[in-house]
């Protein structure tokens, strides 16, 4: 759903550097979750993950936003298209973390080290999740 794209971008920090963010789908496209570059069904592995994070948290009980869902979802540390990569390694690599296809050009260390270094999993903490801490 395109407000999903819209919460995500900046949380995720693609937005940086671009103030037309909301404007270009070269920013982050509808494959990011789903198969079709139209978006809809059916989901890549990586939104699947997502809808069942949010399936979880409903049958928990809890009324997530998707904000957090994302940030729980990366924070799980899965590996949704079996590429090899974290998709929180492939979020900050700027490549499609349901695409096995698509994977980082920088060794898997490299990109770990320099993930680390920008601030690991915290830097897409929503801002309600950071207010807790």
């Amino acid at each position: 759903m395109p407000r999903f794209r819209i919460q995500a971008i900046p949380q995720l920090h693609y937005d940086t550097g671009n103030a037309l963010w909301e404007l270009d789908r070269r920013v982050m496209a509808c494959t990011f979750c789903h198969v079709k570059d139209s978006g809809g069904a059916p989901w890549n592995p990586f939104g699947q993950a997502i809808q069942a994070a949010f399936q979880a948290d409903a049958k928990a009980g809890g009324k997530a936003k998707f904000p957090e869902v994302l940030y729980a979802t990366l924070k799980a540390g899965g590996d949704a298209d079996g590429d090899g990569y974290l998709d929180a390694l492939e979020v900050y690599a700027r490549t499609l973390p349901g695409d096995r296809e698509s994977v980082p050009d920088r060794p898997l260390k490299e990109l770990q080290a320099a993930f680390e270094g920008a601030g690991g999993i915290a830097q897409y903490a929503p801002p309600e999740v950071k207010a807790r801490r």
